[in-house]
């Protein structure tokens, strides 16, 4: 215990969070700001959109390949407008305030872009099939460019309410910075929570190029809740509110992203629904509970399983996706619980045990682990050094304007041995397996391909725990308190 505490003060969560912000700097696609700090990083997909009439240059590659997928783009800005509204003032006392509203609106420009109609929205450029044959930059890509967009035909529920979710978020974030822009971007998320509503259906049956990289499994309901909940935090509309109860049975209201909202809500409507709204609590400590491996009914799938190291494990295929935002929404929710000063009911945890085990979640990734392996690149002293991630694993572009073929970045960059020429800092790997092993390779893209979902949770957490251990540092001790105070 001693050993572990020793370690968590060692961490520098203010090194991690600057870190942390320039990673969506290396994911930029389009033309790059003159402020831009990730210096191995040139312009790249100046043409998107052009076959189709559309500008869609700009926006987001997701992980270590060229394509923009617009959910997982989605979900990113959303876990950073998030982070922006409960950790936004830690943020800005770390002075990184203004970086994380870039790397907010480089993603929310984009999303304005690519809803091009009240009920058209492009939710890809790029294909996924075609972009895996290559191991290129950005900057020499030769693969398809194809856009591929949902409309009233061609429906995506999922992907547009994801949307508007993410912009209804980000307008709150910038209604005191820039409040036309917050307008600009509620606006948006009206009407295309409106279009994935009216218009229901899952985005990868319209759009069959996705489906091997981001099918819509859980289907669409919880994207509308999701994004009918952000709408009735930014507008203080009961409507919105009432869509979410109203559905509660038929949309199931089990998916773990809404769980910050199913009973935190305040207003006239509280007691009136406050039945359905215990129902979403319900859902919601369930989860809370399963993480911290309380939930005694349900058997052996009523847990999350955790590695010998204390990770929490869900999947072989980028497991750290599941940690960050694991450790946020514990975080988010043992705020919740402080603030009502309650406990889950379902398993007794009380907020400091919640949020000691978030935290617990995010020293795993800064190393607090059996191998001493820091999963934020460019963090600690160990890190990973083969990220599997085109643009990171070649000469950079501003070294060698030499073009690099299709093939030829397989022959001469991806089975090179050495550690990548470029630290794609910030970036949060896919991590460990279920044994708390590691291996540091290309071509282990399950472990070593990072995905800005990874990290966008991370900068609120990063932001959070180094006020937290500043004031640890000032009294002397840790108090559990000051960890789970909120900015709202």
């Amino acid at each position: 215990m001693a050993a572990a505490e020793e370690e968590r003060k060692r961490h520098d969560y203010e090194e991690a969070l600057r870190k942390s912000l320039l990673y969506f700097e290396a994911q930029r696609s389009g033309r790059l700001p003159h402020g831009q700090r990730v210096s191995w990083r040139d312009h790249s997909g100046l043409t998107d959109g052009l076959e189709q009439g559309v500008d869609l240059v700009g926006g987001y590659y997701d992980a270590g390949d060229h394509v923009k997928f617009g959910l997982p783009m989605a979900f990113t800005v959303t876990m950073l407008s998030w982070s922006m509204i409960e950790y936004g003032a830690d943020v800005a006392d770390s002075g990184e305030l203004a970086h994380a509203l870039e790397a907010i609106k480089w993603g929310t420009d984009y999303f304005i872009k690519a809803h091009t109609k009240p009920h058209e929205l492009w939710a890809e450029v790029g294909d996924g099939d075609t972009d895996h044959y290559c191991w290129q930059r950005p900057e020499d890509m030769t693969t398809s460019r194809q856009a591929y967009k949902v409309d009233r035909d061609r429906p995506g529920s999922d992907v547009a309410g994801e949307t508007a979710a993410a912009m209804a978020a980000a307008s709150i974030v910038f209604r005191e910075a820039n409040p036309h822009y917050a307008h600009l971007l509620l606006h948006h998320a009206q009407q295309l929570f409106e279009f994935a509503d009216k218009y229901r259906g899952k985005y990868d049956s319209s759009i069959a190029e996705v489906k091997s990289y981001y099918a819509s499994v859980s289907g669409y309901h919880d994207e509308l809740l999701w994004a009918a909940l952000w709408l009735q935090r930014a507008t203080g509309h009961a409507a919105y509110l009432d869509y979410v109860v109203d559905n509660a049975d038929e949309f199931g209201g089990t998916g773990w992203a809404i769980t910050e909202f199913s009973w935190d809500v305040k207003g006239d409507h509280e007691e009136k629904h406050r039945e359905t709204l215990e129902k979403y609590r319900e859902k919601a400590e369930h989860y809370v509970c399963a993480c911290m491996g309380r939930n005694t009914a349900g058997g052996a799938d009523a847990n999350v399983e955790r590695s010998p190291g204390g990770m929490l494990y869900v999947r072989q295929w980028n497991n750290m996706q599941y940690v960050t935002n694991a450790a946020f929404l514990l975080s988010a929710y043992s705020a919740t619980l402080s603030a009502a000063g309650e406990s889950a009911a379902s398993c007794g945890a009380d907020p400091a045990e919640v949020f000691a085990e978030a935290r617990a979640q995010v020293d795993y990734v800064l190393g607090t682990n059996p191998i001493g392996m820091s999963y934020l690149v460019g963090y600690g002293e160990r890190f990973p050094a083969r990220v599997h991630h085109r643009a990171a694993s070649i000469v950079p572009y501003k070294d060698s304007k030499e073009f690099i073929g299709c093939a030829q970045g397989f022959d001469d960059w991806f089975g090179r041995r050495e550690a990548n020429p470029n630290v794609v800092v910030g970036a949060i790997v896919g991590g460990p397996d279920r044994r708390d092993r590691f291996r540091d390779d290309r071509e282990n893209y399950m472990q070593t391909e990072a995905c800005t979902y990874n990290t966008a949770p991370m900068v609120g957490m990063f932001a959070m725990l180094n006020r937290l251990s500043r004031n640890e540092a000032t009294v002397g001790r840790s108090s559990p308190e000051m960890g789970i105070s909120v900015n709202r």
